[in-house]
């Protein structure tokens, strides 16, 4: 069993990753409605990653004979000015949640909990996956500038995307 103070910090990262979840949803749909299918995809992917990060802390904290405590989401954003905007948000959330895994980290550090910091390392990598892969999307935005065929091409290559579940491997 795990600490309450490790108890605790998993709950609300739970609460973190469902509420990036609902984030990148409300992405996905502002951008399907903008026309932009492909951007819409890329955030909806986003939105299936993060309900699979929620669950991976769910069933960890289950496996370990802890209660799961899910708090009320709160409130996104639904619209942004423009796709560098989007990611820029994107961006910058990530790093938050970089900041949270790594307080989570800590604790276990602290609690010379190995299993769990073991479990952590996954999303340890995982931040780095997904604030290169934001940071990316920054760049390449800036580049095209206001190129409408580098906006449709890009759209057309996101659409491509697929969502692939975490494997059973990784998952607690």
């Amino acid at each position: 069993m795990l600490s309450k103070e490790l108890e605790a910090a998993i709950n609300k990262q739970i609460n973190a990753e469902f509420w990036s979840a609902y984030l990148y949803l409300s992405m996905s749909t502002h951008f399907a409605h903008e026309g932009l299918p492909g951007f819409a995809n890329w955030f909806k992917v986003q939105f299936q990653e993060e309900q699979d990060h929620a669950m991976k802390f769910m069933n960890y904290l289950i496996s370990k004979g802890n209660k799961v405590e899910l708090k009320p989401i709160e409130k996104v954003d639904t619209s942004w000015e423009s796709l560098l905007q989007a990611f820029e948000v994107t961006l910058n959330h990530e790093r938050v949640v970089t900041s949270l895994i790594n307080n989570l980290v800590s604790i276990a550090r602290k609690e010379n909990d190995y299993a769990t910091e073991n479990m952590l390392q996954w999303f340890v990598s995982e931040q780095v996956e997904e604030e290169e892969t934001a940071q990316g999307m920054i760049d390449s935005l800036k580049l095209i500038g206001g190129n409408g065929f580098g906006i449709y091409t890009m759209d057309k290559e996101l659409a491509q995307r697929t969502y692939t579940p975490i494997s059973s491997s990784s998952e607690s």
